[in-house]
Protein backbone atom coordinates (compact mmCIF):
# COMPACT_ATOMS: atom_id res chain seq x y z
CA UNK A 1 0.00 0.00 0.00
CA UNK A 2 2.85 2.54 0.83
CA UNK A 3 4.42 1.90 -2.47
CA UNK A 4 1.46 2.42 -4.22
CA UNK A 5 0.65 6.22 -2.53
CA UNK A 6 4.79 6.69 -3.39
CA UNK A 7 3.73 6.19 -7.08
CA UNK A 8 0.34 8.41 -6.37
CA UNK A 9 2.30 11.09 -5.12
CA UNK A 10 5.46 11.25 -7.62
CA UNK A 11 2.76 10.68 -10.68
CA UNK A 12 0.44 13.82 -9.10
CA UNK A 13 4.24 15.73 -8.53
CA UNK A 14 5.40 14.91 -12.09
CA UNK A 15 2.02 16.54 -12.96
CA UNK A 16 2.18 19.42 -11.85
CA UNK A 17 5.48 20.21 -12.60
CA UNK A 18 4.56 19.34 -16.35
CA UNK A 19 0.84 21.45 -16.36
CA UNK A 20 3.90 24.22 -14.84
CA UNK A 21 6.24 23.90 -17.64
CA UNK A 22 2.74 23.72 -20.46
CA UNK A 23 1.15 26.89 -18.82
CA UNK A 24 4.56 28.97 -18.61
CA UNK A 25 5.85 28.07 -22.71
CA UNK A 26 2.16 28.88 -23.36
CA UNK A 27 1.78 32.51 -21.61
CA UNK A 28 5.15 33.15 -22.61
CA UNK A 29 5.15 32.41 -26.37
CA UNK A 30 1.83 34.60 -26.63
CA UNK A 31 3.39 37.08 -23.77
CA UNK A 32 6.98 37.36 -26.24
CA UNK A 33 4.67 36.21 -29.89
CA UNK A 34 5.91 39.84 -31.61
CA UNK A 35 9.86 39.30 -30.33
CA UNK A 36 9.72 35.45 -31.48
CA UNK A 37 8.22 36.50 -34.83
CA UNK A 38 11.23 38.91 -34.78
CA UNK A 39 13.65 35.93 -33.32
CA UNK A 40 12.72 34.06 -36.15
CA UNK A 41 13.17 36.85 -39.30
CA UNK A 42 16.85 36.99 -37.42
CA UNK A 43 17.44 33.98 -38.92
CA UNK A 44 19.37 34.05 -42.02
CA UNK A 45 21.66 32.32 -43.76
CA UNK A 46 24.24 32.31 -41.60
CA UNK A 47 24.95 29.60 -39.15
CA UNK A 48 25.79 31.29 -35.96
CA UNK A 49 22.51 33.77 -36.66
CA UNK A 50 20.39 30.39 -36.25
CA UNK A 51 22.08 28.54 -33.47
CA UNK A 52 21.82 31.89 -31.29
CA UNK A 53 17.91 32.26 -32.25
CA UNK A 54 17.41 28.51 -31.55
CA UNK A 55 19.19 29.14 -28.21
CA UNK A 56 17.29 32.00 -27.64
CA UNK A 57 13.79 31.43 -28.60
CA UNK A 58 14.16 27.97 -26.04
CA UNK A 59 15.71 29.68 -23.68
CA UNK A 60 12.10 31.84 -23.54
CA UNK A 61 10.02 29.08 -24.02
CA UNK A 62 11.67 26.88 -21.57
CA UNK A 63 11.03 23.49 -24.42
CA UNK A 64 13.39 22.07 -26.26
CA UNK A 65 10.70 20.21 -28.24
CA UNK A 66 8.56 22.96 -28.51
CA UNK A 67 11.19 24.73 -30.39
CA UNK A 68 11.88 21.69 -32.73
CA UNK A 69 8.21 21.08 -33.84
CA UNK A 70 8.12 24.25 -34.32
CA UNK A 71 11.19 24.29 -36.75
CA UNK A 72 10.04 20.92 -38.50
CA UNK A 73 6.43 22.69 -39.02
CA UNK A 74 8.08 26.29 -40.20
CA UNK A 75 10.44 23.82 -42.78
CA UNK A 76 7.44 22.21 -44.01
CA UNK A 77 5.40 25.57 -44.53
CA UNK A 78 8.74 26.55 -46.41
CA UNK A 79 9.23 29.43 -43.37
CA UNK A 80 12.81 28.18 -42.97
CA UNK A 81 15.49 26.32 -45.20
CA UNK A 82 16.98 23.07 -44.25
CA UNK A 83 20.30 24.60 -43.41
CA UNK A 84 18.51 27.26 -41.18
CA UNK A 85 16.75 24.54 -39.09
CA UNK A 86 20.21 22.66 -38.03
CA UNK A 87 21.47 26.01 -36.66
CA UNK A 88 18.65 26.63 -34.53
CA UNK A 89 18.17 22.86 -33.74
CA UNK A 90 21.73 23.23 -32.35
CA UNK A 91 20.89 26.28 -30.26
CA UNK A 92 17.34 24.48 -28.98
CA UNK A 93 19.95 21.95 -27.03
CA UNK A 94 21.68 24.65 -25.73
CA UNK A 95 19.30 26.68 -24.75
CA UNK A 96 17.31 23.58 -23.15
CA UNK A 97 19.90 23.73 -20.30
CA UNK A 98 18.15 26.54 -18.95
CA UNK A 99 15.40 24.65 -17.09
CA UNK A 100 18.10 22.45 -15.14
CA UNK A 101 19.62 25.16 -13.83
CA UNK A 102 16.93 27.18 -12.58
CA UNK A 103 15.97 23.78 -10.97
CA UNK A 104 19.49 23.25 -9.43
CA UNK A 105 20.48 26.94 -8.23
CA UNK A 106 16.79 27.67 -7.38
CA UNK A 107 14.44 24.42 -6.14
CA UNK A 108 17.13 22.97 -3.68
CA UNK A 109 18.57 26.35 -2.33
CA UNK A 110 15.05 27.60 -0.89
CA UNK A 111 11.96 27.23 0.43
CA UNK A 112 9.68 26.62 -2.93
CA UNK A 113 6.58 27.56 -0.97
CA UNK A 114 8.24 31.17 -0.36
CA UNK A 115 8.18 31.76 -4.28
CA UNK A 116 5.52 29.29 -5.59
CA UNK A 117 3.34 30.94 -3.52
CA UNK A 118 3.59 34.52 -3.94
CA UNK A 119 4.38 33.98 -7.82
CA UNK A 120 0.69 32.26 -8.50
CA UNK A 121 -0.71 34.85 -5.94
CA UNK A 122 0.77 37.97 -8.15
CA UNK A 123 0.01 36.22 -11.64
CA UNK A 124 -3.61 35.69 -10.73
CA UNK A 125 -4.26 39.19 -10.02
CA UNK A 126 -2.70 40.12 -13.00
CA UNK A 127 -4.36 37.43 -15.33
CA UNK A 128 -8.06 38.16 -13.47
CA UNK A 129 -7.99 41.82 -12.47
CA UNK A 130 -6.12 43.16 -15.36
CA UNK A 131 -8.43 42.37 -18.39
CA UNK A 132 -7.55 45.25 -20.88
CA UNK A 133 -4.44 44.73 -21.51
CA UNK A 134 -3.68 41.50 -23.16
CA UNK A 135 -0.08 41.54 -22.61
CA UNK A 136 -0.19 41.97 -18.22
CA UNK A 137 -2.90 39.06 -18.72
CA UNK A 138 -0.30 37.15 -20.25
CA UNK A 139 2.94 37.44 -18.11
CA UNK A 140 0.54 36.84 -15.19
CA UNK A 141 -0.30 33.31 -16.44
CA UNK A 142 3.59 33.06 -16.83
CA UNK A 143 4.27 33.80 -13.22
CA UNK A 144 1.17 31.24 -12.28
CA UNK A 145 2.89 28.44 -14.76
CA UNK A 146 6.59 28.86 -13.01
CA UNK A 147 4.94 29.02 -9.07
CA UNK A 148 2.74 25.50 -10.24
CA UNK A 149 5.89 24.48 -11.62
CA UNK A 150 8.34 24.99 -8.16
CA UNK A 151 5.35 23.59 -6.22
CA UNK A 152 5.27 20.46 -8.37
CA UNK A 153 8.91 20.09 -7.74
CA UNK A 154 8.75 20.63 -4.16
CA UNK A 155 6.26 18.32 -4.36
CA UNK A 156 8.53 15.71 -6.27
CA UNK A 157 11.30 16.32 -3.72
CA UNK A 158 8.90 15.14 -0.62
CA UNK A 159 7.25 12.20 -2.37
CA UNK A 160 10.58 10.67 -3.19
CA UNK A 161 11.61 8.55 -0.14
CA UNK A 162 14.93 8.73 1.19
CA UNK A 163 17.10 5.73 0.63
CA UNK A 164 17.49 2.95 2.66
CA UNK A 165 20.34 0.75 3.04
CA UNK A 166 19.37 -2.01 1.15
CA UNK A 167 18.56 0.87 -1.90
CA UNK A 168 22.58 1.94 -1.85
CA UNK A 169 23.49 -1.28 -1.39
CA UNK A 170 22.14 -2.20 -5.19
CA UNK A 171 23.16 0.91 -6.30
CA UNK A 172 26.79 -0.01 -5.29
CA UNK A 173 26.38 -3.33 -6.84
CA UNK A 174 24.85 -1.55 -9.76
CA UNK A 175 27.41 0.92 -10.27
CA UNK A 176 30.26 -2.17 -10.45
CA UNK A 177 28.62 -2.79 -13.92
CA UNK A 178 30.75 -0.28 -15.31
CA UNK A 179 29.54 0.70 -19.15
CA UNK A 180 26.95 -1.29 -19.07
CA UNK A 181 25.42 0.50 -16.10
CA UNK A 182 25.95 3.73 -18.26
CA UNK A 183 24.38 2.36 -20.78
CA UNK A 184 20.88 1.05 -19.12
CA UNK A 185 21.08 4.20 -17.60
CA UNK A 186 20.88 6.09 -20.88
CA UNK A 187 18.01 3.56 -22.17
CA UNK A 188 16.40 4.37 -19.04
CA UNK A 189 16.43 8.27 -19.65
CA UNK A 190 15.63 7.77 -22.94
CA UNK A 191 12.33 5.66 -22.39
CA UNK A 192 11.20 8.12 -19.43
CA UNK A 193 11.95 10.84 -21.64
CA UNK A 194 9.49 9.52 -24.43
CA UNK A 195 6.77 8.60 -21.77
CA UNK A 196 6.68 12.55 -20.73
CA UNK A 197 7.42 14.62 -23.59
CA UNK A 198 10.09 16.88 -22.27
CA UNK A 199 13.76 16.54 -21.39
CA UNK A 200 13.31 19.06 -19.06
CA UNK A 201 11.14 17.86 -17.09
CA UNK A 202 13.01 14.47 -16.79
CA UNK A 203 16.31 16.05 -16.07
CA UNK A 204 14.39 17.97 -13.06
CA UNK A 205 13.28 14.47 -12.38
CA UNK A 206 16.77 13.07 -12.51
CA UNK A 207 18.13 15.65 -10.63
CA UNK A 208 15.87 15.52 -7.62
CA UNK A 209 16.96 11.93 -7.66
CA UNK A 210 20.10 12.68 -7.40
CA UNK A 211 19.66 15.08 -4.82
CA UNK A 212 17.64 12.41 -2.46
CA UNK A 213 20.22 10.03 -3.22
CA UNK A 214 18.28 7.70 -5.07
CA UNK A 215 21.01 7.67 -7.73
CA UNK A 216 24.54 8.97 -7.94
CA UNK A 217 25.70 11.17 -10.20
CA UNK A 218 27.23 8.99 -12.60
CA UNK A 219 23.50 7.06 -12.82
CA UNK A 220 22.11 10.81 -12.71
CA UNK A 221 24.29 11.62 -15.57
CA UNK A 222 23.75 8.58 -17.63
CA UNK A 223 20.13 9.24 -16.93
CA UNK A 224 20.24 12.90 -18.37
CA UNK A 225 22.32 11.56 -22.06
CA UNK A 226 19.28 9.84 -22.22
CA UNK A 227 17.19 12.02 -22.24
CA UNK A 228 18.73 13.74 -24.83
CA UNK A 229 17.74 10.80 -27.12
CA UNK A 230 14.09 10.81 -26.15
CA UNK A 231 13.13 14.36 -26.27
CA UNK A 232 13.81 13.93 -30.31
CA UNK A 233 10.53 11.95 -30.17
CA UNK A 234 8.61 14.73 -30.38
CA UNK A 235 10.62 16.24 -33.84
CA UNK A 236 9.77 12.91 -35.36
CA UNK A 237 6.13 12.45 -34.79
CA UNK A 238 5.90 16.30 -36.13
CA UNK A 239 7.32 15.28 -39.37
CA UNK A 240 5.21 12.31 -40.40
CA UNK A 241 3.73 13.19 -43.25
CA UNK A 242 5.06 15.89 -44.25
CA UNK A 243 7.48 17.01 -46.78
CA UNK A 244 10.74 15.54 -47.38
CA UNK A 245 12.46 19.27 -46.05
CA UNK A 246 10.21 18.76 -42.68
CA UNK A 247 11.07 14.97 -42.27
CA UNK A 248 14.94 15.32 -43.19
CA UNK A 249 14.43 18.43 -40.28
CA UNK A 250 13.40 16.16 -38.09
CA UNK A 251 16.28 13.59 -38.63
CA UNK A 252 18.95 15.58 -38.34
CA UNK A 253 17.50 16.36 -34.49
CA UNK A 254 18.15 12.77 -34.30
CA UNK A 255 21.15 12.00 -35.51
CA UNK A 256 22.63 15.16 -33.65
CA UNK A 257 21.50 13.94 -30.16
CA UNK A 258 21.97 10.34 -31.07
CA UNK A 259 25.78 10.65 -32.21
CA UNK A 260 26.36 13.23 -29.69
CA UNK A 261 25.21 10.89 -26.55
CA UNK A 262 27.36 8.08 -28.45
CA UNK A 263 30.51 9.90 -28.19
CA UNK A 264 29.84 11.15 -24.34
CA UNK A 265 29.29 7.26 -23.50
CA UNK A 266 32.53 6.56 -24.81
CA UNK A 267 34.65 8.79 -22.63
CA UNK A 268 32.22 8.77 -20.04
CA UNK A 269 35.20 8.68 -17.98
CA UNK A 270 36.91 11.88 -19.10
CA UNK A 271 33.65 13.60 -19.95
CA UNK A 272 32.81 13.44 -16.08
CA UNK A 273 35.88 14.72 -15.34
CA UNK A 274 35.33 17.70 -17.30
CA UNK A 275 32.43 18.39 -15.63
CA UNK A 276 33.94 18.35 -12.27
CA UNK A 277 36.77 21.00 -13.55
CA UNK A 278 33.60 23.34 -14.61
CA UNK A 279 31.59 22.84 -11.36
CA UNK A 280 35.00 22.16 -8.25
CA UNK A 281 33.75 21.26 -5.23
CA UNK A 282 32.33 17.56 -3.44
CA UNK A 283 30.15 16.30 -5.77
CA UNK A 284 27.64 15.46 -2.83
CA UNK A 285 27.64 18.82 -1.27
CA UNK A 286 26.53 20.24 -5.18
CA UNK A 287 25.02 17.28 -7.15
CA UNK A 288 22.65 18.99 -8.34
CA UNK A 289 24.67 21.72 -10.14
CA UNK A 290 26.66 19.26 -11.39
CA UNK A 291 24.01 17.42 -12.88
CA UNK A 292 22.72 21.15 -14.71
CA UNK A 293 26.70 21.54 -15.51
CA UNK A 294 26.83 18.32 -17.42
CA UNK A 295 23.50 19.17 -19.37
CA UNK A 296 24.72 22.64 -20.64
CA UNK A 297 28.79 20.80 -21.22
CA UNK A 298 27.47 18.19 -23.11
CA UNK A 299 24.89 20.53 -25.43
CA UNK A 300 27.65 22.88 -26.13
CA UNK A 301 30.27 20.65 -26.85
CA UNK A 302 28.16 18.62 -29.12
CA UNK A 303 26.94 21.87 -30.97
CA UNK A 304 30.85 23.04 -30.97
CA UNK A 305 31.86 20.17 -32.89
CA UNK A 306 28.93 19.58 -35.16
CA UNK A 307 29.06 23.67 -36.06
CA UNK A 308 32.30 23.62 -38.58
CA UNK A 309 30.58 20.47 -40.34
CA UNK A 310 26.78 21.84 -40.90
CA UNK A 311 27.00 21.67 -44.55
CA UNK A 312 27.80 18.31 -44.40
CA UNK A 313 25.81 17.24 -42.07
CA UNK A 314 22.97 18.46 -43.66
CA UNK A 315 24.50 17.06 -47.31
CA UNK A 316 24.35 13.58 -45.59
CA UNK A 317 20.91 13.42 -44.09
CA UNK A 318 19.86 15.02 -47.21
CA UNK A 319 21.13 11.53 -48.70
CA UNK A 320 20.01 9.49 -45.81
CA UNK A 321 16.47 10.76 -45.94
CA UNK A 322 15.20 10.53 -49.73
CA UNK A 323 12.13 11.67 -51.44
CA UNK A 324 9.41 9.34 -52.08
CA UNK A 325 8.75 7.96 -54.86
CA UNK A 326 5.79 9.71 -56.48
CA UNK A 327 5.86 12.71 -54.13
CA UNK A 328 5.19 15.73 -55.94
CA UNK A 329 7.78 18.73 -55.80
CA UNK A 330 4.22 21.34 -54.77
CA UNK A 331 2.51 18.96 -52.34
CA UNK A 332 -0.81 19.84 -50.85
CA UNK A 333 -0.63 21.59 -47.79
CA UNK A 334 -0.51 19.49 -44.68
CA UNK A 335 -2.35 21.25 -42.45
CA UNK A 336 0.31 20.54 -39.51
CA UNK A 337 1.70 23.10 -37.24
CA UNK A 338 -1.43 24.17 -35.41
CA UNK A 339 -2.31 21.11 -33.24
CA UNK A 340 1.17 21.00 -32.21
CA UNK A 341 2.97 24.62 -32.05
CA UNK A 342 1.12 26.09 -28.90
CA UNK A 343 1.54 29.48 -29.86
CA UNK A 344 -0.87 30.53 -32.33
CA UNK A 345 0.80 33.80 -32.95
CA UNK A 346 3.85 31.25 -34.92
CA UNK A 347 1.24 29.67 -36.51
CA UNK A 348 -0.05 32.88 -38.14
CA UNK A 349 4.14 32.97 -39.73
CA UNK A 350 3.18 29.44 -41.27
CA UNK A 351 -0.20 30.62 -42.57
CA UNK A 352 0.86 33.85 -43.57
CA UNK A 353 4.00 32.11 -46.00
CA UNK A 354 1.10 29.96 -47.54
CA UNK A 355 -0.90 33.39 -48.28
CA UNK A 356 2.37 34.89 -50.07
CA UNK A 357 2.59 31.57 -52.04
CA UNK A 358 -0.59 32.03 -53.03
CA UNK A 359 -0.06 35.80 -53.56
CA UNK A 360 2.37 34.51 -55.86
CA UNK A 361 0.34 31.46 -57.68
CA UNK A 362 -2.34 33.86 -59.13
CA UNK A 363 -0.57 36.51 -59.86
CA UNK A 364 1.68 33.90 -61.95
CA UNK A 365 -1.65 31.87 -63.21
CA UNK A 366 -3.15 35.36 -64.79
CA UNK A 367 0.27 36.34 -66.36
CA UNK A 368 0.24 32.78 -68.43
CA UNK A 369 -3.49 32.92 -69.05
CA UNK A 370 -2.59 36.67 -70.49
CA UNK A 371 0.05 35.46 -72.32
CA UNK A 372 -2.65 32.68 -73.87
CA UNK A 373 -5.06 35.03 -74.59
CA UNK A 374 -2.41 37.21 -77.33
CA UNK A 375 -1.08 34.36 -78.63
CA UNK A 376 -2.71 30.81 -78.30
CA UNK A 377 -0.48 28.07 -77.82
CA UNK A 378 -1.46 24.95 -80.39
CA UNK A 379 -2.12 22.63 -78.10
CA UNK A 380 -3.95 24.82 -75.85
CA UNK A 381 -6.37 21.97 -74.16
CA UNK A 382 -2.76 20.68 -72.42
CA UNK A 383 -2.71 23.89 -71.03
CA UNK A 384 -6.08 24.05 -70.04
CA UNK A 385 -5.43 20.93 -67.76
CA UNK A 386 -2.76 22.65 -66.07
CA UNK A 387 -4.79 25.84 -65.67
CA UNK A 388 -7.06 23.09 -64.04
CA UNK A 389 -4.35 21.93 -61.72
CA UNK A 390 -3.35 25.12 -60.27
CA UNK A 391 -6.91 26.32 -59.93
CA UNK A 392 -7.90 23.14 -57.82
CA UNK A 393 -4.50 23.71 -55.73
CA UNK A 394 -5.58 27.04 -54.98
CA UNK A 395 -8.87 25.38 -53.71
CA UNK A 396 -7.56 23.10 -51.57
CA UNK A 397 -4.94 25.82 -50.42
CA UNK A 398 -8.34 28.06 -49.69
CA UNK A 399 -9.85 25.33 -47.44
CA UNK A 400 -6.53 24.25 -45.81
CA UNK A 401 -5.57 27.82 -44.80
CA UNK A 402 -9.33 28.39 -43.65
CA UNK A 403 -8.95 25.15 -41.06
CA UNK A 404 -6.44 26.37 -40.13
CA UNK A 405 -6.57 30.09 -39.72
CA UNK A 406 -9.89 28.69 -37.82
CA UNK A 407 -7.70 26.14 -35.66
CA UNK A 408 -5.45 29.49 -34.46
CA UNK A 409 -8.22 31.81 -33.83
CA UNK A 410 -10.12 29.26 -31.32
CA UNK A 411 -7.01 29.65 -29.28
CA UNK A 412 -5.80 32.44 -27.29
CA UNK A 413 -3.85 34.95 -29.02
CA UNK A 414 -3.55 38.65 -28.54
CA UNK A 415 -6.15 40.94 -30.34
CA UNK A 416 -4.39 42.32 -32.69
CA UNK A 417 -3.65 38.37 -34.34
CA UNK A 418 -7.41 38.02 -33.94
CA UNK A 419 -8.21 41.15 -35.99
CA UNK A 420 -5.61 39.85 -38.47
CA UNK A 421 -6.82 36.10 -38.56
CA UNK A 422 -10.32 37.39 -39.87
CA UNK A 423 -8.38 39.47 -42.68
CA UNK A 424 -6.46 36.65 -43.66
CA UNK A 425 -9.82 34.66 -44.07
CA UNK A 426 -10.93 37.56 -47.01
CA UNK A 427 -7.85 37.86 -48.36
CA UNK A 428 -7.47 33.85 -49.14
CA UNK A 429 -11.07 34.23 -50.46
CA UNK A 430 -9.95 36.65 -52.45
CA UNK A 431 -6.76 35.23 -53.91
CA UNK A 432 -8.97 32.41 -54.55
CA UNK A 433 -11.53 34.58 -56.98
CA UNK A 434 -8.35 35.54 -59.16
CA UNK A 435 -7.77 31.96 -59.71
CA UNK A 436 -11.17 31.07 -60.49
CA UNK A 437 -11.44 33.61 -62.93
CA UNK A 438 -8.28 32.84 -64.48
CA UNK A 439 -9.43 29.62 -65.02
CA UNK A 440 -12.41 31.29 -66.97
CA UNK A 441 -10.42 32.82 -69.12
CA UNK A 442 -8.70 30.05 -70.38
CA UNK A 443 -11.99 27.92 -70.64
CA UNK A 444 -13.08 30.82 -73.13
CA UNK A 445 -9.96 30.44 -75.18
CA UNK A 446 -10.69 27.21 -75.35
CA UNK A 447 -13.78 26.82 -76.34
CA UNK A 448 -13.68 29.57 -78.58
CA UNK A 449 -10.88 27.16 -80.43
CA UNK A 450 -13.43 24.20 -79.97
CA UNK A 451 -16.02 26.43 -81.84
CA UNK A 452 -13.58 27.80 -84.51
CA UNK A 453 -14.67 31.23 -83.64
CA UNK A 454 -11.39 33.49 -84.75
CA UNK A 455 -10.72 36.61 -82.54
CA UNK A 456 -10.06 38.80 -84.41
CA UNK A 457 -6.01 40.19 -83.65
CA UNK A 458 -6.94 43.86 -83.25
CA UNK A 459 -9.62 43.28 -80.58
CA UNK A 460 -7.28 41.10 -79.09
CA UNK A 461 -4.32 43.67 -79.12
CA UNK A 462 -6.65 46.27 -77.83
CA UNK A 463 -7.20 44.34 -74.58
CA UNK A 464 -3.47 44.33 -74.19
CA UNK A 465 -3.12 47.34 -71.99
CA UNK A 466 -6.37 46.58 -69.78
CA UNK A 467 -4.70 43.11 -68.87
CA UNK A 468 -1.19 44.90 -68.06
CA UNK A 469 -2.87 47.07 -65.76
CA UNK A 470 -4.65 43.72 -64.23
CA UNK A 471 -1.28 42.28 -64.10
CA UNK A 472 0.86 44.96 -62.88
CA UNK A 473 -2.37 45.67 -59.80
CA UNK A 474 -1.61 41.28 -59.00
CA UNK A 475 2.06 42.91 -58.54
CA UNK A 476 1.32 45.31 -56.04
CA UNK A 477 -0.81 42.87 -54.29
CA UNK A 478 1.48 39.82 -54.05
CA UNK A 479 4.29 42.47 -52.94
CA UNK A 480 2.48 43.77 -49.98
CA UNK A 481 0.66 40.80 -49.16
CA UNK A 482 0.69 39.91 -45.27
CA UNK A 483 1.95 43.75 -44.31
CA UNK A 484 -0.53 46.60 -43.19
CA UNK A 485 -0.96 48.89 -46.14
CA UNK A 486 -0.77 52.78 -45.90
CA UNK A 487 -3.40 54.95 -46.71
CA UNK A 488 -1.28 56.08 -49.83
CA UNK A 489 -1.00 52.75 -50.87
CA UNK A 490 -4.71 52.16 -50.69
CA UNK A 491 -4.95 54.90 -52.64
CA UNK A 492 -3.01 53.41 -55.39
CA UNK A 493 -5.03 50.50 -55.10
CA UNK A 494 -8.06 52.50 -55.70
CA UNK A 495 -6.53 53.84 -58.42
CA UNK A 496 -5.69 50.32 -60.57
CA UNK A 497 -8.96 50.06 -59.90
CA UNK A 498 -10.72 52.96 -61.63
CA UNK A 499 -8.34 52.64 -64.63
CA UNK A 500 -9.52 48.94 -64.73
CA UNK A 501 -13.35 49.93 -64.33
CA UNK A 502 -13.28 52.53 -66.73
CA UNK A 503 -10.98 50.60 -69.37
CA UNK A 504 -13.45 48.00 -68.87
CA UNK A 505 -16.22 50.75 -69.67
CA UNK A 506 -14.42 51.64 -72.91
CA UNK A 507 -13.78 47.99 -74.03
CA UNK A 508 -17.27 46.69 -73.52
CA UNK A 509 -18.84 49.88 -75.22
CA UNK A 510 -16.54 49.20 -78.44
CA UNK A 511 -17.25 45.97 -78.69
CA UNK A 512 -21.29 47.07 -78.39
CA UNK A 513 -20.30 49.34 -81.61
CA UNK A 514 -19.21 46.46 -83.50
CA UNK A 515 -22.04 44.27 -83.16
CA UNK A 516 -24.09 47.09 -84.02
CA UNK A 517 -21.92 47.35 -87.51
CA UNK A 518 -22.39 43.81 -87.76
CA UNK A 519 -19.06 42.11 -86.68
CA UNK A 520 -19.32 37.88 -85.98
CA UNK A 521 -21.33 37.51 -82.79
CA UNK A 522 -19.69 34.92 -81.12
CA UNK A 523 -16.41 36.79 -81.26
CA UNK A 524 -17.88 39.95 -79.94
CA UNK A 525 -19.18 38.02 -77.26
CA UNK A 526 -16.14 35.89 -76.30
CA UNK A 527 -14.74 39.46 -76.46
CA UNK A 528 -16.96 40.48 -73.60
CA UNK A 529 -16.75 37.36 -71.58
CA UNK A 530 -12.99 38.22 -71.73
CA UNK A 531 -13.27 42.07 -70.57
CA UNK A 532 -15.96 41.12 -67.34
CA UNK A 533 -13.58 38.13 -66.26
CA UNK A 534 -10.53 40.17 -66.32
CA UNK A 535 -12.45 43.30 -64.24
CA UNK A 536 -13.35 40.96 -61.44
CA UNK A 537 -9.90 39.57 -61.03
CA UNK A 538 -9.09 43.39 -60.56
CA UNK A 539 -12.33 43.47 -57.98
CA UNK A 540 -10.29 40.67 -56.39
CA UNK A 541 -6.90 42.36 -55.99
CA UNK A 542 -8.78 45.68 -54.76
CA UNK A 543 -10.39 43.11 -51.96
CA UNK A 544 -7.43 42.11 -50.82
CA UNK A 545 -6.03 45.95 -50.93
CA UNK A 546 -8.67 46.88 -48.17
CA UNK A 547 -7.82 43.96 -46.28
CA UNK A 548 -4.40 45.00 -46.21
CA UNK A 549 -5.18 48.34 -45.00
CA UNK A 550 -7.18 47.04 -41.83
CA UNK A 551 -3.90 44.88 -40.95
CA UNK A 552 -2.47 45.71 -37.46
Amino acid sequence: MAVIVIILELVGALGLFLYGMQVLSDSIQRAAGDRLKRALNFMTGKPLAAVLTGLGVTALIQSSSATTVMVVSFVNAGLLTLSQAVGVIFGANIGTTVTAWIVSLVGFKFSMSMIAVPLVGVGFVMATFVKKNRRVKDWGETAIGFGILFIGLDFLSHAIPKPGPEVLHFLAEFSELGYAATLIGVLIGTLFTVLVHSSSASTAVFITLAVEGVVDFRLAAALVLGANIGTTIDAFLASIGTKVAARRTAWIHILFNVIGTLWAVALFGPFLKLVDLMWPGPIEASVAQHVAMLHTVFNTINTVLFFPFMTQFTALVTRLVKEKPGEEERSRLVYVAAPIVSSPELNLLTAQKEIADMAGLARDMFARVRDDVRSPAADHAANLEEYGRLENYADQMREELARFLLECAGREMSEASQNNVGLMLRIVDELEGVTDQAYSLALIIERSRKKDVALPKDEIDSLQPYGLIVEQFLRFVSDNVNKPITEAQLAVAAEYEDKIDAMRDELKKRARKRLSAGAEVKAELAIIDLVRHIEKIGDHAFGVARALREFR
